[in-house]
């Protein structure tokens, strides 16, 4: 229970301000939920990866990452083909399964259960996570109103894309950015993580419906909550890893699901009141799966 107390509930309860907030003074949840895209996370991923150093470990985990979205898409493709889900309900399936909270969960749950030292490693995770939701989850957010064509259009227009373009091209080219400017980058970095926390509990707020199509949700579920910390767990059993990165991997792959494709949902209406209703369950879910994860690799 020690675990629960000092790394869980914190985290929880900034969820749970937003989701308060929302319930005592309704926002426009979509706007902020665009500041977040265009703005804020554009300057978290510019500068953590400016300041990244990289490493053979880097490459381990960015194989981890591409090889677990491959395996959660393709397990939605044939859940999606055996219960004959339309397209727009499998889009919001693989929003929400294919892409954890590994940023404004599972970082802060890395920082007080593991340490410091484990950060570089969840915050590049993190970073990689956010850049493959910014082409597959904006495709896929899009596609079902856009059509593909428009979607790739819709992916290259997303800023934290050029963010880390320029990002890693700085840091490849030694290239010094000036203090000042630095600093307000910085700033909205920090605000970054937050922000989609209280955006988060803030759309879980705005369910209005408790008619969730739980063939859909439960599928979601089980494979966000278990089918992919055990994969986790293959792929350190197969692989050789460093043991802290084999840790972050395995509790980041255990994370609900991500903030961000509510966000996506939002801002593209892709089926957002079941991206919402399968991000509300994992994360519900996740007090007490990561709770014993925690104990048992602690």
């Amino acid at each position: 229970m020690a675990l629960f107390f000092q790394v869980v509930l914190p985290i929880v309860a900034v969820f749970a301000a937003g989701f308060l907030l929302q319930r005592i003074r309704i926002l426009d949840v979509k706007s902020l939920a665009a500041a977040s895209i265009f703005i804020f996370m554009p300057a978290l991923v510019f500068t953590t990866l400016y300041e990244a150093s990289f490493n053979q470990g880097y490459t381990m985990i960015a194989i981890f990452a591409f090889l677990l979205l491959v395996a959660m898409i393709l397990f939605v493709k044939v859940f999606a083909r055996v219960f004959k889900w339309p397209e727009s309900v499998e889009s919001g399936a693989i929003l929400s399964t294919a892409f954890m909270n590994g940023g404004n969960y599972g970082v802060p749950v890395i920082l007080f259960s593991i340490g410091e030292a484990a950060m570089p490693y969840a915050i590049f995770l993190m970073v990689l996570q956010t850049m493959i939701m910014n082409v597959f989850g904006v495709y896929y957010a899009s596609r079902s109103t856009s059509g593909f064509w428009r979607a790739c259009k819709t992916v290259l227009k997303m800023p934290a894309t050029y963010a880390a373009i320029i990002g890693v091209g700085l840091q490849a080219l030694s290239i010094n950015i000036p203090g000042s400017i630095y600093s307000t980058l910085t700033m909205l970095s920090d605000a970054a993580i937050p922000l989609m926390m209280v955006i988060l509990g803030m759309q879980l707020a705005s369910i209005t419906s408790l008619s969730f199509n739980w063939q859909v949700i439960l599928s979601a579920a089980g494979a966000r909550m278990i089918l992919s910390p055990l994969l986790a767990f293959l792929f350190i059993w197969l692989v050789p890893v460093d043991p802290m990165i084999g840790v972050v991997l395995v509790v980041v792959a255990a994370m609900p699901s991500a903030a961000t494709t509510t966000i996506y949902a939002i801002e593209f209406d892709s089926e957002p009141d079941l991206v919402s209703s399968i991000t509300l369950v994992t994360t519900l879910i996740s007090i007490v799966t990561v709770t014993i994860l925690l104990n048992v690799i602690t």
